[in-house]
């Protein structure tokens, strides 16, 4: 099966020492950031490390996927950004502030052109949009559904622009918690990526000296629906991964489920340890072992 991406970790396109740490960090994806990450005089310089960064470690030889995040569409940078990286080959780009699915459609036009430009099969870059940065973004989460982009990997959303784009003092309560606006940005990109049978990818956890709050969080996340997080801080890697695998007691009672069902194939609900199952329990525990044996074989 092809397995969700748990971890998405940033890396500064323009910084030759983060750059230089990739190769010792387990994150299931690394992020090159061409962004908010880079100051406007080192976009240049930027586009020119993070290329040569990908050709050294080509597709079948690195361990890790490679997205590289552009800058938005409402800058004069994206299509330069495009430019440089596609012949490389990344395996996708992050999109930031679309305002909706016509945007993903339009770097999906870009991407066509550029790899076949670059003698790259169609299609072989993925995208994944940061959803929700725009004021007007969270009113076309629905819309991927039938957007029909093939090249969506998923949706992920974002709280820091979409605080600025709003005119917002913070985006928490006094407890930490998000408040209610983010909350339903959060639940919305959730459903939407899932509408458009793609991943929910979480934001990040801000406070990377906080690894309780961060497994805490990313457990509540993969409950809700959540595949994968994107981290800033290499220290969070493990523990997303971790979080957003099935645990061993996850995989001992999906296994029994299974078992079970098996034992007993005219069945529609059968109990076990005092709860009652049925085939959507049935669909989850075979998901689960499926993602354990494909990362463990």
């Amino acid at each position: 099966m092809s397995l969700p991406i748990r971890s998405f970790l940033f890396i500064p396109g323009d910084s030759e020492k983060k750059l230089g740490k990739v190769d010792g960090v387990a994150a299931d994806a690394f992020i090159f950031d061409l962004e908010d990450a880079v100051a406007v005089a080192r976009k240049p310089i930027a586009r020119e490390m993070v290329p040569a960064f990908i050709k050294e470690r080509p597709k079948g030889t690195r361990k890790s996927q490679f997205w590289v995040r552009v800058n938005p569409l409402d800058t004069p940078w994206t299509l330069e950004d495009l430019a440089a990286i596609v012949p490389a080959a990344p395996d996708g780009i992050m999109l930031p502030k679309v305002n909706g699915p016509e945007d993903v459609a339009q770097v999906s036009y870009y991407l066509s052109a550029l790899e076949a430009a670059s003698g790259i099969g169609r299609g072989a870059i993925k995208i994944l949009p940061v959803a929700t940065e725009t004021a007007v973004s969270p009113f076309h989460l629905g819309d991927y559904a039938t957007a029909k982009l093939e090249r969506l990997y998923g949706l992920t959303w974002g709280a820091e622009d979409l605080s600025s784009a709003i005119g917002a003092s913070g985006n928490t309560n006094v407890s930490g918690e998000w408040t209610h606006t983010y909350k339903m940005v959060r639940s919305l990109c959730l459903l939407g990526a899932h509408a458009a049978g793609g991943e929910a990818v979480d934001t990040l956890y801000v406070d990377f000296r906080d690894p309780d709050g961060l497994r805490a969080s990313c457990k509540a996340a993969r409950a809700e629906g959540f595949s994968g997080r994107v981290a800033i801080h290499p220290a969070q890697v493990d523990i997303i991964n971790e979080s957003f695998s099935p645990s061993p007691e996850e995989v001992d009672f999906a296994r029994r489920v299974v078992d079970l069902f098996a034992a007993n194939p005219d069945a529609g609900t059968l109990g076990l340890d005092g709860k009652m199952l049925d085939i959507p329990h049935l669909k989850q525990a075979q998901r689960t072992l499926a993602m354990h044996e494909a990362r463990h074989g």
